[in-house]
């Protein structure tokens, strides 16, 4: 039997020769040619069965049922496309994320579904694969590596193996191995984690990075790990070197990661070749994406940075394709390419009017035009928080005999708009043999509850930050095992905050004096709602409210809030296993002698 791209490429060639009349004809639109970095004023686009048959005079293409529209005066752009993202930090499903970042101009996305993959494994990632079959957006998948992200210290839904790896990499749309965030693994030769690579590779695929502040040697050896993707870089310094050893970069615009600022300067000011550089979202949650958009934000981030507007388009189009090795399908207005094309009237305000997706008009002026199908979720996908009982507050004391009234604890402190936490020692006063926080100075408990229905352990401990004087708060987005996240001043508004998120099936329940005044409800995995965005958006807008009365005003707090447990990022956090120091890789007293 002849393929169907066999049957295309035929259709292709006697359109682009007039012999066939197209579907659709983009006419006398002015072309971004990110190949060459152009605009070539006043073309057509002709397109048949969804792909580009002709740039240039599409006259003899067009026929009486060729749908043709008049781009004169304004741009045509290829599709966006965001080389690293999570869409379980959306909050929303696959579906619904398809539904808010098409009219955006996204076209095509390669996730990461680390999140998922940490709660169930392969069976989650073959979940977020089905559903996006039938979307116009095209979803390519990064197979998450490091489940758990530190195995030893801390308890997953699931474990990948490089079994797991070498059976992901058979599926069509598995395009790499997702970040290697165990960068220690890496540098050690860990058996495991280069097993995972070789399989990778072997399967001709990619593996993409994720190397928080290594530099010199241990970057080296990182990338002759075949490593060659990073989206981890914060600083011109660390943005420079790893395109000096030749990897892709991708600068990162999200919620609370705002790192286009600093890390562009590798390009604007030593002007070096932009190829390698890629723009991406990583974690974006749903109210900004409905406010500030999604990778076209990135565009115009880079643009207000000081990048000219083809070069950030570029950036965002042609060079995450070439990285993908798929710029025969993605990332350009060429003949024989996919037909994503957007229809933009200011390149440098970068508003994008017009949406086509394989040549279907899926988006105009900001809406979605096209209805997207419905998908049902399996049941034991929509119950995954299994508690081991219900927790009482006191589950949340924390208990220590000492002489005196104080103690000098481990303290997390979270920083605002950074990935990172700061180590501090901090004296904390000790009532009846418990150690108390502190309002005042933001100092409040946390605790880890496994979740997943194995052991049921937990651990406590003091984090800072965010301005919180009073209440709770209990997330079941927790990177990156997503077991039971709780922080609060008191024990009961915990316990209460825990137990109202087992029963709604996880999500984000905030308490004050024993009463639930927010929740974001998130069945799915424990992750994302199958509710529309703007429906999540509205319920975590109504939790920063009450944040805001409880004293926390900072901005999209909850990103920096669920990586408290992050356990391979600098410098202290904490796992349902104990309070861990990410920088020795050790597990250390609360209570410091």
């Amino acid at each position: 039997m002849r393929s169907r791209l066999f049957e295309v490429t035929r259709h292709l060639v006697r359109t682009a020769l007039g012999l066939e009349k197209a579907d659709l004809v983009l006419k006398g639109g002015d072309l971004v040619n990110v190949h060459t970095r152009e605009i070539v004023e006043r073309v057509d686009v002709a397109v048949r069965m969804g792909r580009v048959a002709l740039v240039g005079d599409a006259t003899p293409c067009i026929g009486e049922e060729t749908a043709v529209v008049d781009a004169s005066g304004k741009f045509l752009v290829p599709g966006l496309l965001d080389p690293h993202v999570h869409v379980e930090s959306s909050m929303v499903s696959v579906t619904q994320f398809a539904r808010i970042i098409l009219p955006h101009g996204t076209t095509a996305v390669f996730i990461d579904p680390h999140e998922i993959g940490n709660v169930f494994g392969l069976d989650g990632v073959k979940l977020m694969i089905e559903e996006s079959r039938n979307l116009p957006l095209k979803v390519y998948v990064t197979y998450p590596s490091c489940v758990p992200a530190a195995p030893g210290f801390e308890t997953a839904g699931a474990v990948v193996t490089p079994e797991d790896v070498a059976a992901a990499m058979k599926l069509d749309e598995v395009i790499a191995l997702g970040e290697m965030m165990n960068f220690p693994g890496v540098l050690a030769a860990d058996e495991k984690v280069h097993a995972e690579i070789a399989e990778t590779l072997k399967a001709g695929k990619l593996v993409e990075g994720h190397d928080s502040g290594l530099l010199g040697r241990e970057l080296s050896a990182y990338v002759a790990a075949g490593i060659l993707s990073t989206h981890e870089s914060v600083t011109k310094q660390q943005t420079l070197e790893r395109l000096r050893n030749g990897m892709y970069v991708y600068l990162r615009e999200g919620s609370a990661w705002l790192d286009i600022k600093e890390t562009v300067r590798a390009y604007t000011e030593t002007g070096i070749d932009p190829r390698h550089i890629c723009l991406c979202t990583d974690d974006k949650e749903p109210a900004s994406i409905l406010r500030d958009g999604h990778v076209d934000h990135c565009v115009r981030r880079a643009i207000q940075e000081g990048v000219d507007p083809l070069t950030a388009i570029q950036m965002a189009t042609l060079n995450p394709a070439e990285r993908y090795r798929l710029s025969h399908e993605l990332g350009s207005i060429s003949p024989g390419r996919v037909a994503d094309i957007l229809i933009v009237s200011d390149l440098a305000r970068f508003r994008v009017e017009a949406v086509f997706a394989d040549g279907e008009l899926v988006a105009e002026n900001g809406k979605l035009v096209k209805e997207l199908p419905r998908f049902s979720y399996p049941e034991r996908f929509m119950r995954s928080v299994k508690l081991s009982r219900n927790l009482s507050p006191e589950d949340f004391v924390v208990k220590e005999e000492v002489d005196g009234d104080e103690v000098r604890a481990r303290v997390i402190q979270a920083v605002e708009g950074s990935v990172i936490t700061k180590h501090r020692i901090e004296r904390l006063t000790v009532e009846k043999g418990e150690v108390k926080p502190d309002p005042d100075r933001s100092i409040f408990k946390i605790a880890v509850i496994e979740r997943h229905g194995k052991h049921g352990g937990m651990s406590t401990g003091f984090a800072a930050g965010f301005g919180f004087r009073k209440g709770a708060v209990a997330s079941t987005v927790a990177h990156d095992s997503h077991n039971l996240l709780v922080i609060g001043f008191d024990e009961r508004d915990m316990a209460v905050a825990a137990n109202e998120n087992a029963r709604i099936n996880g999500g984000i329940v905030t308490v004050a004096d024993g009463e639930v005044l927010a929740r974001v409800e998130l069945p799915l995995a424990g992750l994302m709602s199958p509710e529309p965005a703007e429906v999540v958006a509205e319920k975590l807008n109504k939790t920063y409210e009450v944040w805001r009365r409880l004293g926390c005003e900072w901005v999209s707090p909850f990103m920096t809030l669920s990586l408290l447990s992050l356990s391979v990022i600098p410098e202290l956090r904490i796992t349902d296993k104990g309070l861990l120091d990410t920088v020795t890789f050790q597990f250390v007293d609360l209570i410091v002698d």
